[in-house]
């Protein structure tokens, strides 16, 4: 009976050790996908970005107006993100965003997500 307490002990010590963790985004190992975003919006409107790997809001930007390749763009700043999870992201389009069609961007930890045509309506 003891063998098989202590042989339990170990294969379930062995199982939560493999067990996924949540970490912070620094530590981010995976590119961010983005999927969909919601229909073009005015400035003040919503936007929505699905995707998977998004990260979180912390150590993550979202960027409008970047080259096709990710260079440059506008970077929204914090206080438009309304949610943010790690499949959906929700934002307020600022007053200052570049009018008409780029590319949009998500950067978490470090990493780049692919990248989807998106344009500010006037």
């Amino acid at each position: 009976m003891l063998r098989f307490l202590v042989a339990s002990s170990l294969l379930i010590g062995t199982l939560a050790s493999c067990a996924p963790t949540t970490s912070a985004d620094q530590f981010v190992t995976v590119k961010p996908v983005l999927i969909k975003v919601s229909e073009p919006a005015i400035r003040g409107g919503s936007l929505t970005i699905q995707g998977r790997y998004l990260g979180g809001s912390i150590g993550g930007r979202v960027r409008l107006g970047a080259t096709e390749t990710g260079e440059g763009g506008y970077v929204f700043p914090a206080s438009a993100v309304q949610t943010w999870t790690d499949s959906e992201i929700v934002l307020t389009i600022p007053d200052d965003a570049p009018l008409g069609g780029s590319w949009l961007f998500v950067d978490v930890g470090g990493k780049q997500s692919t990248g989807l045509p998106y344009s500010v309506r006037q």
